[in-house]
């Protein structure tokens, strides 16, 4: 007795496989082909609503002006100010301060970090002291800066340096440990001396951490450098709030959180400036 065999071919299933669902690409979450005029409308859109509805508010009223001033009035008092140079003055000095202390607290973090990420040793010398350095908030460091450098320009561009200089290590230590370890073996086979290794593989591998460790110094520079002018100064964009608030002027006191607004835009700005130079292969990667 033989037994028939069917010639009829298999369908295949409508549905895909577990194994094929599972190697599918996710959903695009970022339209990365959105023009960059919509992009810059949606950018300012809220702006947008919470100044037009600042506006109607001092207009009909409902928002008292020793409450909060009207938007013509922050206009007004903010080219008075850049009219009579007091406000490139104290701008000039706020800049100084947070330069200065950014670029001597990043650059501690950017070479305490690669020491340590670098070495085993480095690693045991710097981190423990580092991380209960890091738990002390850098405010409280105020009054033990202000007795040993008294109230001068040095005890404040220290607290900004000190409050930059955690991130920094911190993205520094870790961009370098992530490194893969075959990279490193593979240049060692190809006959790469240890300086090489450092600033032909370990550094530029580490540049992305290091980007979010410079963003992060910035911002938290702007913190300290905010908390430092409002302490015993008679410099700066805060002393300038400050005086402000004696007087209830308000609209003053808009003008210097600006100031502070576009310190922090500009920053970012810088930063993703520099990504674009040292990472673009970052950039082509998301679309950019």
């Amino acid at each position: 007795m033989s037994l028939a065999v069917s010639k009829s071919p298999v369908k295949p299933s409508a549905t895909p496989d577990k194994a094929t669902q599972a190697l599918a690409p996710p959903p695009m979450l970022y339209h990365s082909r959105t023009s960059s005029r919509v992009s810059f409308a949606r950018r300012l859109l809220v702006p947008i609503i919470i100044l037009t509805a600042w506006e109607m508010g001092s207009k009909y009223g409902y928002i008292a002006d020793n409450i909060l001033a009207s938007p013509e009035e922050v206009i007004a008092s903010g080219h008075q100010l850049i009219v009579s140079g007091v406000l490139w003055h104290h701008l000039s000095i706020s800049l100084l301060r947070a330069s200065l202390g950014l670029l001597a607290g990043g650059g501690v973090g950017l070479i305490l970090g690669a020491a340590a990420g670098l070495s085993r040793v480095g690693e045991e010398l710097i981190d423990p002291t580092i991380q209960m350095w890091r738990a002390i908030p850098f405010l409280a460091l105020v009054p033990l800066l202000i007795i040993w450098f008294g109230i001068g320009e040095t005890s404040k561009i220290l607290l900004i340096a000190m409050a930059a200089a955690k991130p920094m290590y911190l993205n520094t230590f870790g961009g370098v440990r992530s490194v893969d370890p075959k990279l490193v073996e593979m240049g060692r086979v190809f006959g790469l001396s240890q300086k090489q290794l450092i600033f032909g593989l370990y550094l530029p591998a580490a540049l992305p951490s290091i980007m979010v460790g410079l963003r992060l110094a910035m911002t938290l520079a702007l913190i300290a450098l905010i908390a430092v002018e409002v302490i015993n100064t008679s410099q700066g964009i805060g002393f300038l709030m400050l005086q402000a608030q004696e007087y209830f002027q308000t609209e003053i006191i808009i003008v210097c959180m600006l100031l502070y607004a576009l310190f922090g835009l500009g920053s970012d700005l810088l930063v993703r400036v520099l990504e674009r130079v040292l990472l673009p292969w970052n950039y082509a990667r998301r679309g950019r």
